[in-house]
């Protein structure tokens, strides 16, 4: 994870999502789930995020998802609210579902707080993150298999080969995944 500043909220997200997101709810109690709604401003939230996943800091190649940080099941007042939404992979938002705020939101994550280790391509916490925040940093990498989950390190694995191939420069890697760059740039020292 690296920080990820907080977007502002686009102009016509009040008359696209929220308004017509508010009637829905109120037309559909308990539905199992939530009309997609936000699909109408993912692309203002993925350009926000230069398309990395908000969790994994890595360019999603397959499109990214809105995530709901607090869950329509626990939350669903926050279903249509833009505060409330993070770009995440599908795979990563599917590993997180209805764990909310256990995970480390990623508007609190400060510098440094997460690294990645060559060659096995791990994430990790570094002594960086305050104390306040360990445990549920440690936790969040667990739930979202962001240490060393088979499909993350896979994902991390495609890039950093391209980069090891000459298809990617290092500025290329840092754009695409800024956390295996730093990674290279602290193997070179």
């Amino acid at each position: 994870m690296i920080p990820v500043t907080r977007p502002k909220e686009p102009v016509d997200f009040d008359k696209n999502v929220r308004t017509p997101g508010t009637q829905w709810l109120k037309d559909n109690p308990g539905a199992p789930r939530p009309s997609p709604l936000w699909n109408k401003c993912s692309q203002v939230l993925a350009d926000h995020y230069a398309n990395l996943c908000a969790y994994a800091a890595m360019l999603d190649p397959t499109g990214g998802t809105v995530d709901h940080y607090l869950s329509y099941k626990n939350h669903p007042g926050l279903t249509y609210e833009w505060n409330n939404y993070r770009f995440a992979s599908s795979t990563l938002n599917s590993s997180k579902k209805t764990a909310d705020d256990t995970v480390l939101d990623p508007y609190e994550v400060g510098k440094d707080w997460f690294e990645i280790i060559l060659p096995s391509l791990q994430m990790r916490t570094t002594d960086a993150i305050p104390p306040a925040y360990r445990e549920k940093a440690e936790y969040t990498l667990k739930r979202l298999k962001l240490r060393d989950g088979e499909r993350v390190i896979r994902w991390r694995q495609s890039w950093y080969n391209m980069y090891k191939q000459n298809k990617l420069t290092l500025e290329g890697l840092r754009e695409v995944a800024p956390l295996i760059a730093d990674a290279v740039e602290k193997a070179a020292l």
